[in-house]
Parts: C-alpha cells; sequence; structure tokens
C-alpha cells in the first residue's frame, strides 16, 4: 500500500504558500491567459494544421472539414481544462498533474504523471525547437542570410532524406525534407564523422534558459509582448486570406469523411498541447483560486476561435490536395494566391509565435521537477531555487540542456507522435482525479468547481482515449518503453527517498 500513499492535500497548500522558501507569486489573470496563448499557438497551428487537412501517408484528408476536427479537439481539451482549472484553484502549488495525481491517485501514480509530463515538456519543446530553427532558417533567407543546411536540421533526417530522393527522386521532397537532403549532399567531416547539428535550436534554447532564470515575472513581460504579435499574425493571415477565398474549395467539405475528421482531430491536437502549462505557474500566482481558471479557459476559447477561423480561410484559399506534404500550410497558401509579400510577414510571425511556445514549456517542466524533488522523489539538488531571483535555476538550466541536446539531433515527427500519447495520458489522470477527490472530500471549500461532475471529466477520458487510439501503434511502443525506464528510477531511488516514506 506504500506505492498508493498520498499527500494530504493541507500539507500541498502550506507548501505553496511559504512564499520565504517557495516561488515569487507575480502574475495575475492576463499573465496566465498569455501564458496559454503563448503556449498553445505555435508549431501546431503553423505547421499541424497543413497535414491535418491533406491527410497522406495512409491518412484520410480532414479537408475544409478540418474546422470541425478543432472544434472537436477543443471540446476535449475543454472537459479536461475545466477539471485542470479545480485542481490548479484548489491546490495552487507547482508540479500541475504530478501534485493532482500525488493528492489522489497516490505516489507510484504521481511519479508516472510526472515522469510522463517530461514527454509533454520537454520532449514537447525539442519538437517546436526544431520546427523554430526551419522557420527562422526560410526568414533570414528573405534577408539574404542562408544559414548552411548541416546546421539547421539532424542526422537522422539526412538520412531519410537521401533514402527518399533514390526511392522516388528529388521532386517528392518536401521543403524541410529538401533543407535536409543538402545537408546530406554538403556537411564537414571532423575524424570521419559527417557533422549534421541543428544549431539554430541551440541556440534559441539556450537564450529562452537564461530569460528564465533571470525571473518569471521578465519572461511573463516578454512572453506578453510575443503572444500580441502572434495574435496580430493570425488575424493579419485571416485579414488578407479572406479576400482570396473561393467557396469552391470547400466543396467537398468532408472529402474523407467521418475518418477524416477524426484522423484531422488526433493530428490537430498538437496544436492545443500547452494549455495545461498554465496550472504549472499557479504557485506563482497572486490569487490563483480566481485567476487560475481564467487563464486556463480563457487561453482556451481565444485559441479555438482563432483556430476555426484560419482553419476555414486556409481551405478556402488553396485547394486541400495542394498542402499535402507542407510544413508551412499558411504560407503556402498566400504564395499559391501570389502573395509572397504576405507569406514573408507570416514566416516572421512564425518564429515570434514558437519562440513564446519555448518560453512557457521551458517554465513548466523545471517546476514540475521541483514539485519531484520536494516530496524526495529526485535528488534535493532538482529543488533548488536561486537566492536572488527566487526561479528554480538548476531544473531550468537541466531542461535546457537536455532540450537543446536532443533539438540538435532527433527528428520532428517521431517528437511529436511522443508528446501527444504523453499529454493526453496526463489529461485522463487529471480527470480521473477530480472524481476521486469529489468522493473523497466533498466539503472541501472550491474557489472553482467543475461543472457536471462526473459527466465532465468521464467525457474528457472519453474524448481522450479516442483521440490516443488514432496513434500508431510505434507510439504507443516508445510511450510504454519510457514509463518502463521511469518506474526502474522509481523503485531504485524515489520509493526509498519519498518524504512520505520516511515520515
Amino acid at each position: 500500500m506504500s506505492l498508493f500513499r498520498r499527500k494530504s492535500l493541507d500539507v500541498l497548500i502550506a507548501e505553496g504558500g511559504d512564499e520565504a522558501r517557495g516561488l515569487k507569486k507575480a502574475l495575475t489573470a492576463v499573465d496566465l491567459i498569455s501564458l496559454g496563448v503563448g503556449a498553445i499557438i505555435g508549431a501546431g497551428i503553423f505547421a499541424t494544421l497543413g497535414a491535418a487537412t491533406a491527410g497522406g501517408s495512409g491518412l484520410p484528408p480532414a479537408g475544409p472539414g478540418v474546422a470541425v476536427s478543432i472544434l472537436l479537439t477543443a471540446v476535449a481539451c475543454g472537459f479536461c481544462g475545466l477539471c485542470y482549472a479545480e485542481f490548479a484553484s484548489l491546490v495552487p502549488v507547482a508540479g500541475s498533474a504530478y501534485t493532482y495525481s500525488y493528492a489522489t491517485l497516490g505516489e507510484l501514480v504521481a511519479w508516472i504523471i510526472g515522469w510522463d509530463l517530461v514527454l509533454e515538456y520537454a520532449v514537447g519543446n525539442i519538437a517546436v525547437a526544431i520546427s523554430w530553427a526551419a522557420y527562422c532558417r526560410q526568414l533570414l533567407l528573405g534577408f539574404g542570410i542562408e544559414v548552411p543546411a548541416w546546421m539547421a536540421t539532424d542526422y537522422r533526417s539526412t538520412v531519410l532524406a537521401a533514402r527518399a530522393v533514390a526511392e522516388s527522386g528529388v521532386a517528392s521532397l518536401s521543403p524541410e525534407a529538401s533543407v535536409a537532403y543538402q545537408a546530406h549532399l554538403n556537411h564537414p567531416i571532423l575524424f570521419g564523422i559527417p557533422i549534421v547539428c541543428n544549431l539554430l535550436s541551440v541556440f534559441i534554447t539556450a537564450a529562452i534558459t537564461w530569460l528564465l532564470v533571470i525571473g518569471v515575472k521578465e519572461s511573463a513581460r516578454f512572453n506578453n509582448c510575443v503572444v500580441v504579435l502572434k495574435v496580430l499574425t493570425l488575424l493579419f493571415f485571416i485579414a488578407v486570406g479572406a479576400l482570396y477565398v473561393k467557396p469552391s474549395n470547400w466543396h467537398p467539405f468532408f472529402p474523407g469523411g467521418v475518418r477524416g475528421v477524426w484522423t484531422g482531430a488526433s493530428l490537430i491536437f498538437f496544436a492545443y498541447i500547452g494549455f495545461d502549462a498554465v496550472s504549472t505557474a499557479a504557485e506563482e500566482c497572486k490569487n490563483p483560486g480566481r485567476d487560475m481558471p481564467r487563464g486556463i479557459l480563457g487561453s482556451l476559447i481565444i485559441c479555438t476561435v482563432l483556430y476555426v477561423a484560419a482553419a476555414l480561410v486556409l481551405s478556402g484559399m488553396i485547394p486541400y490536395t495542394k498542402l499535402q506534404g507542407v510544413a508551412d500550410p499558411l504560407a503556402a497558401a498566400l504564395t499559391y494566391v501570389q502573395q509572397g509579400w504576405a507569406a514573408g510577414v507570416l514566416a516572421f510571425g512564425a518564429v515570434i509565435a514558437m519562440t513564446a511556445v519555448l518560453l512557457v514549456f521551458q517554465l513548466g517542466q523545471p517546476r514540475i521537477l521541483m514539485a519531484m524533488s520536494r516530496d524526495g522523489l529526485l535528488s534535493p539538488w532538482f529543488g533548488r531555487i536561486h537566492p536572488r531571483y527566487r526561479t528554480p535555476h538548476v531544473t531550468t538550466i537541466l531542461t535546457g540542456i537536455f532540450v537543446a541536446f536532443w533539438s540538435a539531433i532527433a527528428n520532428i515527427e517521431e517528437i511529436v507522435q511522443l508528446t501527444n500519447i504523453g499529454t493526453l495520458f496526463a489529461f485522463i489522470l487529471v480527470c480521473i482525479g477530480i472524481m476521486i477527490l469529489r468522493v473523497r472530500e466533498p466539503g472541501r471549500p472550491r474557489k472553482f468547481r467543475a461543472p457536471w461532475v462526473p459527466v465532465t471529466p468521464v467525457l474528457g477520458i472519453g474524448m481522450c482515449v479516442v483521440l490516443m487510439a488514432g496513434l500508431p501503434m510505434l507510439t504507443w511502443i516508445r510511450f510504454l518503453l519510457w514509463l518502463v525506464a521511469g518506474l526502474v528510477i522509481y523503485f531504485l531511488y524515489g520509493i526509498r527517498q519519498s518524504r512520505l516514506h520516511k515520515d
């Protein structure tokens, strides 16, 4: 039974309220909404929207019906978001789903979800850093600055691109694969080893890590400015693209039928990853009971409205079949209607958008590791807080090193699949936790209550399971191997060093 020992909610709340040893409380509702929008609008909408619309590689197209896919994903996230909002207002402590699981489902489940959240934040940020590097290279090309291909891609992508050329020729390559193939043809060699390394992603990760070490309020101010720019970028695309919409492109609206819409929802889910990152900053919120629900739900609503509008404009501008294999669909649509100048503006906005995503994800992961260290499941070293900046500087730097290293060498498609399944698993456990807590402590004061419990969490669980079922089997295998590795660490270290065990 020691595997399922639970941490008292009163103890958790007391830890989060200790300002002398805890984190600095500096965030408002506006900051939290901005953090949510900053996390959500990024690589997903600027890259995944094309794949969801056009299908390909054996997947049916959603076509213009991708707008419905977006709404389905938003509903799933909304059910889970209501559960997150109740937890975040009830337990305003760093750690997100890890902390909530510790209070409701027990230590073993908490460790599993904490380990799993590394897939969402740290591994998800690897994908964003890689995508940021690709957009940044294109943006610099517009200014006449060419970054060598071997400095903006990974070695595995070069191998895959070379294999694709051997099978189907150069004409079959997407723009990103073309860059990888250039790196395959022209790269330095050191001691007989080919040098291919995504240095652009390393650079941006290092810069974001430095900013987060300095302080959360400074990071929030930077994020607020960036969020304004990224929202303006999407509004710019919607406004310009609306002038070139042809209703004939919306027929047929559901070319892939129900399966196309379902598959599109599974793919577009990556565009919503990150809204729960707001909950990781609960301990740094001035009034969490009031502002955490506003931050989580407000950012979801704003992004859904923008996403649906962008999807309808995109599918009205360009036939969905022409988006297959396109990694920058919004820019491609503007180029298709011969508005190259607007595509350049959009590329700049995409770089800005993904910078904000990097910042929010890098903010969330260190605080989860810090919470696990507080509980003894990780070394006390992970829980250190900077004496001057009052930030978890050790875990922030370690996360930055992890993201920088893997973004330099990893393939983005494999990273995205792992991120999706890890996030969906976390959502399911949060929904389960709300139902358990309502039964176990029904009388505890709640400043925000998720409506229609248990219907709301059950619907959240069901929709997450449906989305997980749409992921490839290889993703499931990798996910299970990741969890096994985490369990090995827990049984070798965490179970013996746990504070609850020692107490």
